[in-house]
Order: C-alpha cells, then sequence, then structure tokens
C-alpha cells in the first residue's frame, strides 16, 4: 500500500492523487493540515518524515520521499497504466516544460509559506496577497495559454489522454478560483480543465475537506 501525505487542499498533493488515480492505484491518504494556525507540518512527527516540512511526500518500504513532481515521475516509471507522459521525446520535452511553468515558476511563488512572509514581514494586506497570486498566475497562465490555443492531435494537449501537463494544470486552476481570479482570458486552458473533469481519475482526486 502506498501512503500519501497529503492535505486536501494543497495543488502539489493534488497533483500526485491525480497521477496515482489515473494509474488505477490504491493509496492511504494521510492527512498533514497545513491551514495557518495548524501547520502540522511543522511539528516533530512530520518533520522526522519531511524535513523539508511540506506536503505531499510519499512512503515506499518505509522510507519518504517529497517534491510532487519527482513523486510523479516515479509514478510514471513505476507502475504500468495510461502513460503521463507523450510517446515522442519533443512531446515529453513540452508536456514537462508546460508542468514545469506551473509547478517551478507560478506555485512557489503563490505557496502558503511565500504568503506568509509578505504579511508578517512586509505587511501585506488581503488586497495585496490576492494581487500578488494574481499577477503570476496571469504571468504563466498567458504563456500557457498561446500552447494550448494551438492545434493538437487529440482531445488533450499532447493527444488522447492526459499527461503530466494537465496533471499540473488543473489543480493551478482550482487554485486560480480559491483566489477570485477571473479566467475569461484563457479559454483554450479551461477547455483542457473541462475535457480533464470529465474523467473519472481527476474527479476522483477533486479536493475534498475531510469529514471530522
Amino acid at each position: 500500500m502506498i501512503r500519501l501525505y497529503d492535505y486536501w487542499r494543497s495543488s502539489a498533493s493534488y497533483r500526485v492523487r491525480i497521477a496515482l488515480h489515473l494509474k488505477g492505484m490504491d493509496f492511504e491518504s494521510v492527512q498533514v493540515d497545513i491551514a495557518p494556525g495548524s501547520d502540522e507540518q511543522m511539528g516533530e512527527v512530520y518533520r522526522t518524515k519531511n524535513p523539508q516540512m511540506r506536503v505531499p511526500s510519499i512512503e515506499i518500504d518505509g522510507r519518504v520521499f517529497g517534491q510532487s513532481m519527482a513523486i510523479i515521475e516515479w509514478i510514471e516509471e513505476t507502475f504500468s497504466g495510461p502513460s503521463l507522459l507523450p510517446s515522442d521525446a519533443t512531446d515529453r520535452l513540452e508536456a514537462r516544460a508546460f508542468a514545469d511553468t506551473i509547478a517551478c515558476d507560478i506555485h512557489p511563488l503563490n505557496n502558503l509559506s511565500v504568503l506568509k512572509e509578505l504579511r508578517t514581514r512586509f505587511g501585506a494586506d488581503g488586497d495585496a496577497i490576492k494581487a500578488w497570486y494574481h499577477e503570476w498566475i496571469e504571468r504563466g497562465f498567458d504563456a500557457l495559454e498561446k500552447y494550448a490555443a494551438q492545434e493538437t492531435s487529440g482531445a488533450f494537449l499532447f493527444g488522447d489522454g492526459p499527461t503530466i501537463a494537465e496533471i499540473a494544470l488543473v489543480p493551478q486552476i482550482y487554485n486560480a478560483r480559491r483566489y477570485d481570479m477571473d479566467l475569461t482570458a484563457y479559454p483554450a486552458l479551461l477547455a483542457v480543465e473541462k475535457q480533464c473533469l470529465e474523467l473519472e481519475a481527476f474527479q476522483k482526486a477533486r479536493p475534498s475537506k475531510p469529514s471530522a
């Protein structure tokens, strides 16, 4: 059994849940409450598992590993089922670049730890935080929209099935909506999201607050 140290509203955890469900894998979700005020990721129990004190982490044979994109690559390399990468090498490069625009350029600047620093160290209020959040999504989505608007050879960005690109995109759109971002400038990205959310794997991975 795979154990995923998870948080229901973490977009990085959301990515890993999608990947696992696309592969049809069973896993145990262990919730680590990273919400401000709870901060369970900072506690000694979780810190001993992941010294980086972030989610997600995945436990394999008693060893715990972090970083969602690395975990997704491991899932692809380890389990059979629909591939999370295109078959063509150049398409794999493009899919990874698409995903990394989100995972490396957008998401880190909007992480909870960054937003906390903006509030506590620099005195940013709610409006300033929202403007910051929107700015980095807009910079990334402006570029990704141009890519998504190009002709593709199938129903998804790289053919007839979702890849690591969609796995990164759908949670980032979820985050954008959480921060009340107007997404009307991104019809191609929204069309990709709509296609993904019709799939059972994406539906099963969607954020759902655990019952108390």
